[in-house]
């Protein structure tokens, strides 16, 4: 299990298409507020005509972002970039120059066994010399795993390549909705995904193969106003948690709050996951009754659990 911040702080990440020219002001002057990261995407919000010319905007907004933190005092969220294909990363981060600091990472969609080694292989590239990592961050939405004859085995064959590379991977990512397009599905601002059986039992399959060792974070939530918008994000956060996603990217700065909101630590689970990461296992006994004596907290089944609640304290607060 991934036991530093950096990956549990990736939080609501907010979806902008690369070739949006107010994107550098709007930081600048904190439009979206703080608390998000950002991802600039060069793929499924740009039409296929348009790529070169978002590829040089991407690259102006960044340098105007770098520059701009020598004279002005903004949030910088943490800013990754969704590309195409693997080539653009290392053609990306030469044209950004002294910028790319600005870079936490690349998102690439439609991570399969196809394309891995390539990805894998410019993130490796890129990352010799620094002095600071730039992550990594696939996208499970391909229709290879959908196949239930052969998802194991591919999912598992992905696995052992990013294992290769871990320390690299920042959070494993799932697209919820090019999932439910490969079968016509869409689900209203009432339902969530997770009641959509053959998506969940993919999203399921998702989390057992990797959510042992890496941060995975929750589908995009399509629905940013109109009638019950926010309580059914709120609804599908909760279920999110439940099935054991961290985080959510998001398409909307409203959304932005009520994600973070979310994955506030209530203060029982805080002051349970301390007791148990201070136990005295050298006591006779390794359970007990919780810091509220409603349930019971054992050493040995809820260590994990309690790891993964301080991180989820630190990055999102507690409630």
């Amino acid at each position: 299990m991934k036991n530093s911040l950096i990956y549990y702080s990736v939080g609501p990440l907010l979806y902008c298409p690369a070739n949006n020219e107010k994107i550098a002001s709007s930081l600048i002057n904190q439009k979206f507020g703080d608390g998000y990261s950002l991802s600039m995407c060069l793929e499924d919000t740009i039409n296929d005509s348009c790529v070169t010319e978002a590829e040089s905007r991407l690259v102006k907004s960044i340098q105007t972002l770098y520059e701009a933190r020598f004279t002005a005092h903004f949030f910088m969220p943490k800013l990754f970039i969704r590309v195409r294909n693997p080539m653009q990363i290392n053609c990306l981060i030469e044209r950004l120059g002294n910028a790319a600091e600005l870079v936490c990472g690349f998102i690439a969609p439609k991570f399969s066994l196809e394309n891995a080694d390539d990805y894998l292989d410019a993130m490796q590239h890129i990352n010799v010399g620094r002095d600071s990592t730039i992550y990594f961050m696939p996208i499970l939405e391909s229709p290879c795993i959908v196949n239930l004859s052969n998802r194991a085995e591919v999912l598992y064959s992905l696995k052992e390549k990013l294992d290769a590379a871990a320390e690299l991977v920042l959070n494993i990512r799932v697209g919820g909705n090019d999932l439910c397009n490969i079968f016509g599905f869409r689900r209203h601002s009432d339902e969530t995904i997770h009641k959509i059986t053959p998506i969940a039992n993919i999203f399921s399959d998702i989390i057992t193969v990797f959510g042992t060792d890496y941060v995975v974070s929750g589908p995009v939530w399509e629905y940013y106003d109109g009638e019950g918008w926010e309580s059914g994000l709120k609804n599908e956060l909760k279920d999110d948690k439940l099935c054991g996603f961290i985080g959510k990217t998001v398409i909307h700065p409203k959304q932005i709050k009520l994600v973070n909101e979310a994955y506030k630590v209530p203060q029982k689970d805080y002051d349970d996951a301390k007791a148990i990461l201070g136990w005295d296992d050298s006591t006779p006994a390794l359970v007990a009754g919780s810091a509220a004596k409603e349930r019971m907290n054992e050493y040995k089944t809820h260590y994990n659990w309690a790891e993964k609640t301080m991180m989820l304290a630190q990055a999102y607060g507690v409630l």
